[in-house]
């Protein structure tokens, strides 16, 4: 477990730390409040990626793909029966980061039960700086 504390000027440090640290196919679960800042740490990924395309939340879309090997998913407005029943499972299959927003701890115990490679990036707002706490869930239950 590791634990960043970091402006929104910084994020590239939190982007690297990720990079060095979880495998280049992982499913992570960005969780925190609503405007902690999980889209932009995804931009902040994106950019130490080499991804100059516009990131935004896949609100409506439920996924957007950066490039090769970055998928962006928002699970905010669907259940994890409906997630399952679009069968948006089977994208995890792509190799590559594949970065969730409000994913359910139904979804992160089911990736773990068929050995997805799963991390959590916990955000919480500390004033005008964000803390970050990034783990491998692989090991232990985590909640939302």
């Amino acid at each position: 477990m590791k634990k960043i504390t970091a402006s929104l000027d910084e994020l590239d440090k939190v982007a690297s730390y990720m990079y060095e640290s979880i495998p280049s196919n992982a499913i992570i679960f960005l969780r925190g409040d609503l405007a902690s800042g999980k889209t932009t740490l995804t931009q902040a990924i994106a950019k130490a990626k080499g991804i100059h395309s516009s990131v935004t939340s896949p609100t409506f879309s439920l996924q957007h793909c950066y490039g090769e090997g970055l998928y962006h998913y928002d699970l905010y407005r669907i259940s994890h029966d409906e997630f399952m029943q679009l069968g948006l499972f089977e994208e995890f299959e792509k190799d590559g980061w594949h970065i969730i927003e409000w994913g359910s701890n139904e979804l992160e115990s089911f990736l773990k039960s068929v050995d997805y490679d799963i991390y959590i990036v916990d955000i919480e707002v500390a004033d005008d700086r964000r803390k970050y706490t990034i783990k491998s869930s692989n090991a232990q239950t985590s909640s939302q």
